[in-house]
């Protein structure tokens, strides 16, 4: 059975078909994100007389809070320039010359709808059970296997590869701990999931099309995977962060929707969450 309205052709026995847009809204919702975040910072920061380079709840919030905004700006912005003409948009539903040459070329190519344009569905079976396997396997199987090799090279790695979340959930506690442990958990996997593998992986899939039904789907979801580890600007966590949105990317794709990846990446999530609680 198919998700989407078999009208499309987006759709074909349950795996994702890509979009022939999203490219370009990516890269500025992902440059715009983070740079917008770094101001935003430095503005509380700078407002509440923190030290330089210091970070604090305040600051943890403000940052994901601000890059988020970036990150859905692009998928609602691809949705919109490239949703079907509406009626008194001109001729033939040809937007008029005052649009721009992007916003009447992009007409017609989706759908108008993020949930239609990026999957953004969740079917309780097998989405909640395959999506719990996979990114509770992926935090306490794969990243370890992954990021072995780097032990000979790198002193007390265990403790070096959990910095970023000590560093993130150590500025604080109690509500405030509860609060970034519920955006950690439950934020980042949904904004993240539409964006890498709602916007990002279709993007590719449709750009890559001309490469074949194997080759295009696996390295669209390689290269997802790649931008979504990079993404996060950790350089010994990257190969562990690559696999799993590897993992993410072929989930997305198989099941022709975001809900086995959102699940699959908040298990992850709150699995180091849960970790750090414990032991701290």
């Amino acid at each position: 059975m198919s998700d989407r309205d078999a009208s499309s052709g987006r759709w074909r026995e349950g795996r994702t078909i890509g979009n022939p847009f999203g490219i370009g809204e990516g890269v500025a919702g992902l440059l715009a994100g983070f740079l917008a975040s770094v101001v935003a910072v430095g503005s509380y920061a700078a407002l509440v007389h923190l030290p330089a380079g210091a970070t604090t709840y305040g600051t943890d919030v403000v940052s994901l809070l601000v890059l988020w905004t970036g990150l859905v700006g692009a998928v609602v912005t691809a949705t919109r320039l490239h949703a079907p003409a509406r009626k008194g948009t001109g001729p033939g539903g040809i937007a008029p010359a005052g649009a721009g040459h992007l916003f009447a070329a992009g007409r017609g190519s989706g759908t108008g709808s993020v949930v239609q344009d990026f999957g953004l569905r969740l079917r309780p079976w097998p989405d909640i059970p395959l999506g719990l396997v996979a990114g509770v396997g992926a935090q306490l199987l794969l990243v370890p296997l992954l990021e072995a090799p780097l032990m000979p090279f790198v002193h007390h790695l265990s403790e070096r590869l959990g910095h970023p979340t000590t560093q993130l959930l150590g500025s604080t506690s109690g509500a405030g701990l509860v609060v970034l442990s519920i955006l950690v958990c439950a934020g980042s996997p949904l904004v993240e999931e539409l964006f890498f593998r709602g916007l990002v992986l279709r993007a590719l899939l449709g750009r890559l099309e001309h490469l074949g039904q194997r080759l295009a789907p696996a390295l669209s979801i390689v290269l997802s995977g790649l931008v979504f580890a990079l993404a996060h600007f950790e350089a010994l966590q990257l190969i562990g962060l690559a696999g799993f949105g590897i993992v993410l990317g072929y989930l997305a794709f198989r099941t022709g929707r975001l809900g086995s990846s959102i699940v699959a990446h908040v298990a992850f999530n709150s699995t180091t969450v849960i970790w750090y609680v414990v032991h701290h």
